[in-house]
C-alpha cells in the first residue's frame, strides 16, 4: 500500500464525489468517513469535514464530522483501554515517547487534552492511543473529546464552508477564538466538580 497515492487520491473533488455516490446512504458517508480517519491518521480529516460541509450544508456538515470523529477517537480510546495492557500491544506503554505525554496527560488531565484536540493538526490518533494507555478517567476523556472536537471541526467547517470571506475579513476569526475559552474554561469547572466528587466518595468509603 503506496501511503503518498493515497494521500494524492482523496482530494476535495473527488471526496465530494464519493460522498453524492452514497447520498442514498444519509448521514452515513459524512459520519464514516472521519470516524475511518481516527483508525487511519494519514488519511485528510480536513479535506473529509471541508466535503461534508460542501456537500451537506454547513451545519449538517458540521454535525456529521464532530459525530464521525467522536465516534472514532472513543473507539480507539476504548480498544487501547481495554487491550493496551495486553502482551501483544504491552510495547506501547512501555515506550518512552509514550510514557513521558502519558504521565503528563494523568498529571494535568482535562486541561490540556482540551486544547491538543482543539487544534486541527495535532496527531489526534497519537493522543488518543496515550490517553487509553494513561489512567486519566474516562469521563475526563470523553468530555476532553466532545468539546475538543466541537471547537476543532467547527472551526474547520468554517473555513472550508465560507474560505474566501475569511480571508476578505480576518475579524470573524474572533467568535472562534471566544468559543475556545469559553468550552477550556467549562471543561475545567466541569473537572473539579468531578474532582471533588471522587474526594466526597473516597471519604465517605474511609
Amino acid at each position: 500500500m503506496d501511503i503518498n497515492l493515497m494521500k494524492e487520491w482523496f482530494t476535495l473533488d473527488r471526496i465530494m464525489d464519493l460522498i453524492d455516490s452514497y447520498r442514498s446512504f444519509g448521514p452515513l458517508p459524512g459520519v464514516l468517513l472521519p470516524l475511518i480517519e481516527a483508525f487511519l491518521p494519514f488519511l485528510p480529516l480536513f479535506v473529509f469535514i471541508m466535503a461534508n460541509v460542501n456537500a451537506f450544508g454547513f451545519w449538517l456538515g458540521f454535525l456529521y464530522s464532530w459525530v464521525g470523529t467522536i465516534l472514532g477517537a472513543l473507539l480507539v480510546f476504548s480498544i487501547i483501554r481495554k487491550y493496551g495492557k495486553k502482551r501483544m500491544l504491552r510495547f506501547l506503554s512501555n515506550h518512552k515517547k509514550v510514557q513521558k505525554p502519558m504521565i503528563w496527560i494523568e498529571r494535568h488531565g482535562f486541561g490540556p487534552l482540551f486544547l491538543l484536540l482543539c487544534f486541527p493538526f495535532t496527531p489526534s490518533a497519537l493522543v488518543n492511543i496515550v490517553a487509553g494507555l494513561s489512567r486519566i478517567s474516562t469521563s475526563q476523556y470523553i468530555l476532553a473529546v466532545i468539546a475538543g472536537k466541537l471547537v476543532m471541526i467547527s472551526t474547520i467547517s468554517f473555513i472550508g464552508y465560507d474560505l474566501r470571506s475569511m480571508i476578505a475579513q480576518p475579524l470573524r476569526t474572533i467568535p472562534v477564538v471566544i468559543a475556545i475559552f469559553i468550552l477550556w474554561f467549562i471543561g475545567k469547572r466541569i473537572e473539579m466538580k468531578m474532582n471533588n466528587v471522587g474526594i466526597d466518595e473516597k471519604e465517605r468509603s474511609h
